[in-house]
């Protein structure tokens, strides 16, 4: 496995780490997390995906502990330039941040180099061409392997390509949430830059097991999201019927079906659910054997939408954060 340049990984779904330590509720208790991580080691997975804010630091001290023995084995990928700072988040993309912040990734993770080093988020104080030549010095300095960027518009991604190879763009995608559509999904493709995929599954929409806002944990972030709310919750579980279906019919889970249509958008798309349960891992795994028709990707594309889905994607304070194309 090439540890400059994210290309496509076998399989192609790798796993995103951040529910472990962060945003979903409690923590899972550290012992308990090491294991999942590791078990999902053993069974396939190749691509961990974590970040500097997940869980303050947290997070990536869970895959520094439990992967640090099988370090030249899998891809490892994390995020900078967006942190909790004094209780509150921050995000900061300027040049000595991006630094600092690797130094202290590189800690955590116990390791001297990270394959792919995001930039989390768009600073909208800092062009980015200031934040990607930071990454850049750390390329030349083998700190990291290669470049990405998160939630970034297609206008973005072009200028910082420019100013340095970007390897991989990640942005929310699902099919509720079709933004990368708009561009990105296209000019990824043309530039030559992995497009991966988070929250495929809709934040646990798309598996069915979501029945309710009030089935979720305190401190869960998708209580602040609009399509979880009592307005917009019970009609975007109204189009789930026919999905669920569907899943039976084929012979698959609800989980398999959602990303094997992620992973049908393209051939540089690679997708990064995340879960804390070893089963769901395993679940979620399949689904890159699951073949789609044209009839079968068009019935899936017309039962959920960005026309058919209630509520927004994110709340306003939330919004101002990314720099995506919208609707």
């Amino acid at each position: 496995m090439s540890e400059k340049h994210l290309n496509l990984l076998t399989p192609s779904i790798g796993l995103g780490c951040m529910n472990l330590s962060h945003a979903y509720g409690s923590p899972v208790a550290e012992e308990e997390a090491i294991k999942a991580l590791q078990e999902a080691f053993e069974m396939g997975y190749r691509h961990f995906d974590t970040a500097t804010l997940y869980g303050g630091g947290k997070n990536e001290l869970l895959v520094g502990k439990a992967l640090k023995h099988l370090r030249k084995e899998f891809f490892l990928a994390s995020k900078c330039g967006m942190a909790m700072v004094n209780g509150k988040k921050e995000i900061n993309g300027r040049p000595e941040n991006i630094r600092q912040q690797c130094e202290d990734s590189l800690k955590r993770l116990k390791t001297e180099y990270i394959n792919l080093y995001y930039l989390h988020r768009k600073d909208p104080n800092v062009a980015i061409e200031e934040s990607v030549g930071a990454l850049n010095d750390l390329v030349k300095e083998g700190k990291i392997g290669a470049i990405g960027l998160s939630e970034v518009s297609a206008d973005t991604l072009r200028s910082a390509h420019k100013e340095a190879p970007i390897t991989a763009l990640q942005s929310e995608y699902s099919l509720w949430t079709r933004n990368p559509e708009i561009a990105t999904l296209e000019v990824t493709k043309e530039l030559g830059v992995t497009f991966v995929a988070f929250s495929p599954l809709a934040r646990g929409y798309l598996t069915g097991a979501v029945k309710s806002a009030e089935s979720l944990e305190t401190g869960d972030i998708r209580l602040n999201m609009p399509r979880f709310n009592d307005d917009h919750y019970p009609k975007n579980l109204l189009l789930l019927n026919n999905f669920i279906e569907m899943a039976k019919e084929m012979g698959c889970t609800p989980a398999q079906l959602a990303l094997a249509w992620v992973l049908h958008q393209g051939d540089h798309v690679v997708a990064i659910p995340g879960t804390r349960f070893a089963n769901h891992m395993n679940d979620n795994l399949g689904s890159s054997d699951i073949k789609l028709s044209a009839d079968q990707l068009s019935d899936l594309n017309d039962m959920i939408n960005q026309n058919t889905i209630s509520g927004a994607r994110y709340n306003a304070a939330q919004q101002k954060e990314i720099d995506t194309e919208e609707f």
